[in-house]
């Protein structure tokens, strides 16, 4: 089962609109201990900056949604960059716009297009995670076997995912899939592995694999 939608980790980003700097800093965030650990870094750090501004969601429904203008016109900032973070479908995240004053005014629009493009654009180059409830199951091959393993695991149905693989005196792997597909995933693997798999079914776990937008 789907869950939700963040990041994988920080990811820092500047654009300088009439000589205002506007440094976003998009931050996966667990709860709101979290966000507050992250402000209170970046506001020591950017000291000087005239405005902290800031917006994040939490939880899988998105239940939780803060925002701050942080001494903007009210509007301009806290809520276009909240605006943004809930267009691109994103949760457990945090978004934290620094903004030193150029000595142009911007206006009420312009801020608000600073703000939010600013955080739109970080978001274009963040690395997107997904959550999901899949089935796990722990495998135990040999080395002679690794090569096929990985050649036929990209060809396998329910994209399997590997989430640890030790290399011990055989090879240990801990692989996630989607629950609909373990019985069809079982046996196609015995099948290519002519048998000589350890296979142990360790349930249905909530698990973050890449997510390609």
């Amino acid at each position: 089962m789907f869950n939700y939608i963040s990041i994988k980790e920080e990811i820092i980003h500047e654009i300088e609109i009439k000589k205002s700097r506007f440094i976003c800093y998009l931050l996966p965030i667990k709860n709101e201990e979290d966000f507050i650990h992250y402000l209170n870094s970046i506001q020591k750090k950017h000291y000087k900056a005239n405005h902290h501004c800031f917006a994040y969601i939490l939880e899988s429904d998105k239940s939780i949604q803060r925002m701050s203008d942080d001494g903007e016109p009210s509007g301009t900032a806290g809520l276009p960059m909240l605006e943004v973070l809930r267009q691109e479908d994103l949760t457990f995240i945090a978004a934290i716009v620094v903004r030193y004053f150029g000595g142009t005014k911007l206006g009420a629009g312009g801020l608000i297009r600073a703000y939010s493009h600013s955080v739109s654009q970080t978001c274009q180059l963040a690395c997107r995670i997904k959550n999901v409830d899949q089935a796990i199951f722990n495998l135990e091959i040999n080395y002679a076997q690794l090569d096929r393993f990985n050649h036929n695991l990209r060809q396998m149905p329910g994209d399997p995912t590997i989430l640890n693989m030790s290399y011990l005196e055989t090879i240990q792997i801990e692989l996630a899939i989607q629950a609909n597909y373990s019985d069809e995933f079982i046996n196609d693997l015995i099948n290519f592995l002519n048998g000589q798999v350890q296979i142990d079914y360790k349930g249905i776990r909530s698990v973050e694999i890449d997510y390609l937008k």
